[in-house]
């Protein structure tokens, strides 16, 4: 082991890559025992947090910093991706009675994920319905702030190899 006590360049992208497989593991765990049920913008910035997971799990694997320095970028690029869906369904989503054939519900369809795996990716609520709070904060939010801390560390992942 090194002795410089700075985290070995792959550290990062694998704790990103976990805490977003943990995060769509709490949102089945909302759905599946807690009836939670997610809209199409629920299941979006769940494929959103498995793609970044992907990506960063993959890069790790990879020695050479290129392959680092791609996935911290594309991963930086999808949790900016998801602070937008984020923020789109508090802010408009939520407010409409129907979130059927939204960008989001397009999407999902789009990469057949909801026939794939409807327990995981099939909307099964309106926006307005899964509008909902856990400890008073919406769960979007909750969202939005894991996907700030991963465009965070993917950006401080590529200032450190910069």
């Amino acid at each position: 082991m090194a002795s410089n006590a700075r985290l070995p360049s792959a550290t990062p992208l694998v704790i990103v890559g976990v805490v977003c497989l943990a995060a769509v593991g709490a949102a089945l765990v909302s759905q599946h025992v807690f009836d939670m049920q997610p809209c199409p913008w629920c299941v979006l910035q769940r494929v959103i947090f498995v793609a970044i997971a992907i990506v960063c799990l993959v890069g790790a694997a990879f020695r050479a910093g290129a392959a680092r320095i791609g996935a911290a970028s594309l991963a930086a690029l999808l949790a900016m991706a998801g602070i937008a869906a984020a923020l789109w369904q508090h802010f408009k989503a939520a407010a409409s009675a129907s979130c059927n054939l939204t960008l989001a519900d397009k999407i999902i369809s789009g990469l057949q994920l909801d026939s794939l795996l409807p327990d995981v990716f099939a909307p099964r609520a309106s926006c307005a319905d899964a509008a909902v709070s856990l400890f008073g904060i919406p769960y979007d939010f909750w969202s939005l702030a894991l996907f700030v801390l991963c465009a965070a560390a993917a950006l401080s992942t590529l200032r450190r190899r910069a």
